[in-house]
């Protein structure tokens, strides 16, 4: 076998393999809210398949923007129902995909070390100590959608709109709160009990009657160039192993998931 031969063969099969791999290998676009729960999620499935799932967080509607304008993603995780169906009427999305895989909570959260008084819910915002209240952008965040709904229910928004700090996205708006930026925050819930928070702060949580139900959706998107494997991540998601991953993170699954 002569050297060129050899040198194809070598070639090919390189090929071959980067290809296979590539398959075995999806993007996903995921809601902020979803950051530690999503790399549990995506550390299970590769444990039980071999296959890698790649995570990127934002805001629900920038990725929704960025889908519509053709954005690479094999799926997309939203923290609402609204932008998934929307992509689905568009033709974006791969037939009976779309699936409700969660609800998600908000919390008032503080740093360990603040004096506030949690115990009287959001109008503990009215404390004139509290200068910076960090909140994401109602404008493309669900959960700044539904912030902002808890606020106006209980009477405080007008009284405290002018503090504050907009993050755009649930994770941002934590960090803001974390890294002392802004005196207290309103969260999810997802991310309050999140390695990187459980212990650095506490929490109240805004009962769900003041705001409108943070109902969560996914999809498989027909861009995607890794179906398949898309499709395998999404009957995965739907298990009972994954849904109690997602409850140990404060969503409620009853009803969407696990069926």
């Amino acid at each position: 076998m002569n050297a060129r031969r050899v040198s194809l063969i070598a070639v090919l099969a390189v090929a071959f393999v980067s290809r296979l791999c590539a398959g075995q290998e999806i993007t996903i676009a995921a809601a902020a809210d979803l950051q530690s729960a999503m790399q549990d999620v995506a550390a299970r499935f590769h444990h039980e398949t071999g296959k890698t799932v790649k995570l990127i967080y934002g805001s629900s509607g920038n990725f929704f923007q960025q889908i519509q304008n053709g954005a690479p993603f094999d799926m997309f995780f939203s923290a609402n129902l609204e932008y998934p169906k929307k992509l689905e009427a568009a033709g974006l999305t791969e037939p009976g995909t779309y699936y409700h895989y969660a609800k998600g909570k908000i919390v008032i959260w503080v740093p360990n070390d603040s004096k506030l008084d949690l115990s009287s819910g959001l109008h503990s915002l009215l404390e004139p100590s509290i200068k910076k209240i960090a909140v994401a952008n109602p404008q493309h965040a669900p959960y700044g959608q539904a912030a902002v709904a808890a606020m106006q229910k209980e009477n405080v928004y007008d009284k405290v709109k002018d503090k504050f700090v907009l993050g755009e996205n649930i994770s941002q708006t934590a960090l803001f709160v974390i890294s002392g930026s802004a005196d207290v925050g309103i969260v999810a819930l997802s991310l309050a009990l999140s390695p990187n928070m459980k212990d650095r702060g506490r929490y109240a949580e805004v009962p769900v009657s003041e705001y409108p139900p943070i109902e969560q959706a996914c999809v498989v998107l027909t861009s995607s160039k890794n179906k398949e494997t898309a499709r395998q991540f999404l009957l995965f998601v739907k298990t009972v192993a994954v849904a109690d991953i997602l409850r140990s993170y404060g969503f409620d699954v009853q009803g969407s998931a696990a069926k």
